[in-house]
């Protein structure tokens, strides 16, 4: 049996807690969190969210990236979120690694070159929080008037401190 298949089987008992919902397309918050996709990061009960209170976008690092800045635009410009939170977390599998020798255990692993592709790795958790949060206000698709914030989830004790 595959974790997918247990996926399936646990479904079947969400869907009796789910209930017939009808919940908005939109956000009830107005609000659109930018983290990262570590499994030790439960979002919704750390920010006190419930289903359809807020749109979670998640990659590895939790990084602004061009990918994540079209899916803000989407939230902003079609679900009317008016506000974004930048939320990075301690021990990090970003901090782990540095481009360069990342680039070419790729090329022997996997034999291809990615060339100069950046991965986002990071050192400073805070830091990292605070380039994000300059990267969406300099960008020409997030409105002057969106509300940005940034902290960082502490993984383990669950607590999360503002960023400035």
């Amino acid at each position: 049996m595959t974790y997918f298949d247990n996926f399936l089987k646990a479904n079947q008992a969400y869907v009796g807690l789910h209930g017939d919902l009808h919940l908005p397309i939109k956000p009830k918050t107005k609000v659109a969190i930018v983290t990262c996709m570590d499994s030790r990061l439960h979002v919704a009960p750390a920010l006190g969210l419930a289903l359809g209170d807020a749109h979670i976008l998640r990659n590895a690092g939790g990084r602004v990236t061009e990918d994540m800045i079209r899916s803000l635009v989407i939230s902003q410009q079609q679900m009317g979120t008016r506000e974004i939170v930048v939320l990075h977390h301690t021990d990090c599998g970003a901090q782990t690694f540095e481009n360069e020798p990342f680039r070419q255990y790729l090329k022997k692993e996997l034999g291809v070159d990615v060339g100069d592709r950046d991965f986002l790795p990071f050192q400073d958790v805070e830091e990292s929080v605070r380039e994000d949060m300059e990267i969406l206000k300099a960008s020409p698709l997030i409105p002057e008037d969106v509300k940005i914030s940034g902290a960082v989830y502490d993984v383990n004790t669950g607590l999360i401190s503002e960023v400035k």
